[in-house]
């Protein structure tokens, strides 16, 4: 029993917010200044009461409509969210009553911004174990949320979005290869050291990120684990069609490439249109890349994602 995927979708709310539009806010940055660092052009932002488990149930209608699935049979739901609607119920069952599915078993995932890899990594082992046939595994996020907007060092960074794939069992191999890491070592150079407790917010409830530490720790892993996955696949990594790493920064991305040995033309790059979504920006490129025609079945790709805790993780598949 292997686990291909069946259909994907995405879908990011409202209208693009461009650089210009973050100055007009009153934010002190540039357009230029945002670019040349990042790479970053746009990112969209939820209105207010537009909720994690909203943004991914239109992702996972998409995915379900392109993989020819009925919801009802559905029997695994896994949302990667660092941004759930409630501290519970989970995003998943909030996700699994508004579209309307009764019984699959339903959970989410706290990776950050490699959630949507351990998520996908995880109902891939549920598929193989012969307990679940079809999975919906998404990522979304309302980072939005959680930004401190007076901090421009982070605020022009993130945006909202969600991405949604459809598992299912098959007789062919479709993920070849896994590998999943977290070392909370490293939790301070990227985290949100608030909380709720009698009522009031103890701590601080925003984003907090040491940038220089998490671009040096991203790029050593991301390539890592990159090449651990190819050599349990036995495929090399020239031979991959396609890499989709974490849409955070383009100098990762473009680093991570290069210690793999592959040109920026095997690449997909999303990060330009919606900036950093965490767990949804892996599977935000994978459907743009499937929509757009380059992506093609048959074609190995290399997903990967590093987020905060420091969690960090790939999957090699044949899509």
């Amino acid at each position: 029993m292997f686990a291909r995927i069946a259909g994907v979708g995405s879908y990011l709310p409202g209208q693009a917010v461009s650089n210009d539009d973050l100055v007009l806010r009153g934010i002190e940055t540039s357009d230029e200044w945002i670019v040349s660092r990042t790479g970053i052009k746009a990112r969209h932002l939820a209105e207010p009461g537009q909720t994690s488990s909203d943004l991914a149930l239109e992702a996972s209608r998409r995915a379900l409509d392109m993989a020819g699935v009925d919801v009802a049979d559905i029997d695994l739901i896994i949302v990667a969210t660092s941004t759930p609607d409630f501290i519970f119920p989970s995003t998943a069952c909030l996700l699994q009553g508004k579209l309307g599915n009764r019984g699959a078993t339903a959970f989410d995932v706290q990776a950050v911004c490699s959630g949507f890899v351990y998520a996908l990594t995880i109902a891939e082992k549920f598929i193989r174990s012969g307990s679940n046939k079809k999975a919906l595994v998404v990522g979304a996020e309302v980072f939005s949320r959680i930004l401190d907007w007076n901090d421009r060092g982070t605020c022009v960074l993130f945006g909202d979005g969600a991405g949604a794939v459809v598992l299912e069992a098959s007789d062919r191999p479709g993920i070849l290869a896994s590998a999943l890491h977290a070392d909370g070592a490293h939790h301070g150079i990227l985290s949100v050291p608030g909380n709720v407790c009698g009522g009031q917010v103890t701590g601080d409830p925003f984003l907090r990120m040491d940038g220089q530490a998490v671009f040096k720790f991203a790029v050593r892993v991301l390539a890592d684990v990159a090449r651990e996955c190819c050599a349990a696949a036995d495929v090399l990594p020239a031979d991959v069609d396609w890499l989709i790493p974490h849409q955070a920064n383009i100098r990762i991305i473009e680093a991570t490439a290069k210690k793999m040995g592959l040109g920026m033309d095997k690449v997909i790059v999303t990060v330009d249109r919606h900036g950093n979504t965490s767990a949804a920006s892996v599977s935000l490129a994978l459907d743009a890349a499937v929509r757009d025609g380059r992506l093609q079945r048959g074609q190995k790709v290399m997903l990967e994602g590093v987020g905060g805790g420091f969690t960090w993780g790939a999957v090699l598949l044949e899509f």
